[in-house]
């Protein structure tokens, strides 16, 4: 049994994705698939920025003041073209400074369909992994996150930039995608300052993730509607856990949470 406040599984790379759910001790979430689990919510969230008790989660796991101050909860999370950090502003300069001021890429990833994102490089592969991605490939590199903002905005033409969780999670994957045929194509359709960034790595990082069986149809759980989530874990991908019987819970969703596990 463990107990603690979630937050989004730790990750490595083996043969298979590694997962580690951290509480009051870490637990090696790949040794319990094919077992029995029971998750329990206590009623209580605490703001993962501050640590102060909750009614709602905002974002990922913050209180509303922090939502709307915290830096890790600033608009360029989500949309990277509206960073100011190369210009010395935004919410906390020197946040901003160590987290978006840092060499970004610019990748495609293959799941469904071919998704355009962007991640600090030291976030790579945990961004992919996240987002549940079957393969991966670096497509720029720039000095920080505004500019692979910018890329990711003029590629959006090309790509979605939205990962659709349910056929993630149902493992429709698009067998005919090519992502350095995808990622070269793109050679006659960009500004030539936008090319001068394209990254010469080629290697396409493939991820396979430890899956029993995938749902044919996805049921999501929220410990806002139930508090106890038990069932027989059948598989990790991206950050959900699969349970027989296709019901699903993703775990970052409940930043915040305080759970126990037995």
């Amino acid at each position: 049994m463990a107990v603690g406040n979630m937050r989004k599984m730790s990750t490595h790379v083996d043969d298979q994705v590694q997962y580690v759910l951290n509480l009051s001790e870490d637990v090696n979430m790949n040794d319990l698939i094919g077992q029995e689990i029971h998750l329990e919510w206590r009623g209580v969230i605490h703001c993962s920025k501050c640590s102060k008790v909750t009614k709602k989660s905002f974002g990922q796991g913050f209180c509303y003041p922090c939502f709307a101050t915290a830096p890790e909860a600033a608009e360029c999370i989500i949309r990277p073209e509206l960073c100011r950090a190369h210009l010395g502003e935004g919410r906390d300069l020197e946040w901003e400074e160590k987290h978006h001021n840092q060499p970004h890429i610019v990748y495609l990833a293959a799941s469904s369909a071919v998704k355009v994102g962007v991640t600090r490089i030291d976030q790579v592969p945990t961004r992919w992994i996240d987002q549940g991605a079957s393969a991966a490939i670096r497509l720029a590199e720039t000095p920080n996150r505004y500019e692979s903002g910018r890329i990711e905005v003029a590629l959006k033409e090309f790509f979605t930039d939205k990962t659709h969780w349910q056929k993630m999670l149902r493992n429709d994957i698009d067998e005919s995608i090519d992502l350095v045929d995808e990622k070269w194509s793109l050679e006659e359709h960009l500004p030539a300052d936008i090319l001068a960034l394209f990254s010469e790595n080629d290697e396409i990082t493939q991820l396979n993730y430890p899956v029993l069986e995938y749902p044919e149809k996805v049921k999501s759980l929220s410990f806002d509607k139930s508090p106890i989530v038990s069932g027989k874990l059948v598989g990790i991908k991206g950050q959900y856990l699969l349970f027989a019987g296709g019901e699903v819970i993703n775990i970052r969703r409940h930043t915040g949470y305080y759970v126990e596990i037995m």
